[in-house]
């Protein structure tokens, strides 16, 4: 099988060398015998074209695309999937705040419990965590209650980018998001697709401030909401 690793980027300057390098460090299960890597660069202002396009030079194994204008993290992630060739596709936010480390895990669990999407969970016990910001993690659990209770199924943390899915069942979700409400968009469509095929694991979390460049605003918590109840209570295509 392959693997595929996407990763939106803006304006990730201090970390997106951080972030390939780990991500080319991570020890890959036997049962993946190739892996490719796609960086999207979602019209960044800041070096950070520059320094992946220097970074990965005669590396032939990694795709690189740049967006015109920028146009937000889930056209990031649907413009990765369009360019991809995996037979898996787990997505990789490029500020480290989830750790490629959790790759391999997400991968074995895929495969012993048979599954086609894996979500990571910063809320499941089992690794280690530093604590985090208590109404973010509020809204969050909002959030995922109100998802769980719409498709009447028990999950965690909806709202996690860490996500490993099969591409065929990706081409199926016809995602359509360009901006944060496509973490809702992937669990909704996906839970409603095959939610006895989806399984849970924990991950590593180290949150940023925005003074760190974390870009989600408190303005997204209403239009992350307004996507839930797009496609999960009026189950929009």
């Amino acid at each position: 099988m392959k693997l595929s690793i996407i990763i939106p980027l803006y304006n990730e300057e201090r970390y997106i060398l951080s972030t390939l390098k780990k991500v080319e460090e991570v020890i890959i299960p036997k049962s993946i015998n190739d892996v490719e890597i796609i960086v999207i660069d979602d019209c960044s202002k800041d070096n950070s074209w520059q320094i992946i396009n220097e970074y990965v030079k005669n590396k032939e194994n990694v795709k690189l695309f740049r967006h015109d204008v920028n146009k937000g993290k889930g056209a990031a992630m649907r413009t990765g999937i369009a360019n991809c060739t995996g037979d898996l596709v787990v997505f990789q936010d490029a500020d480290l705040e989830l750790s490629p480390e959790d790759i391999p895990v997400m991968i074995d669990t895929m495969i012993k419990l048979d599954v086609d999407f894996v979500n990571g969970s910063r809320y499941l016990s089992g690794v280690p965590r530093p604590l985090s910001s208590f109404w973010r993690y509020i809204g969050n659990k909002i959030f995922t209650l109100l998802t769980a209770m719409i498709i009447n199924v028990k999950i965690s943390d909806m709202a996690c980018g860490y996500k490993l899915v099969k591409k065929d069942l990706l081409d199926k979700l016809n995602l359509k998001e360009n901006r944060f409400g496509i973490e809702a968009e992937i669990m909704i469509k996906a839970l409603r697709f095959k939610k006895e095929r989806i399984a849970e694991v924990p991950v590593q979390y180290l949150p940023r401030t925005q003074q760190e460049g974390k870009k989600i605003r408190n303005s997204d918590a209403f239009k992350i909401f307004y996507k839930i109840l797009k496609y999960g209570l009026f189950k929009a295509s």
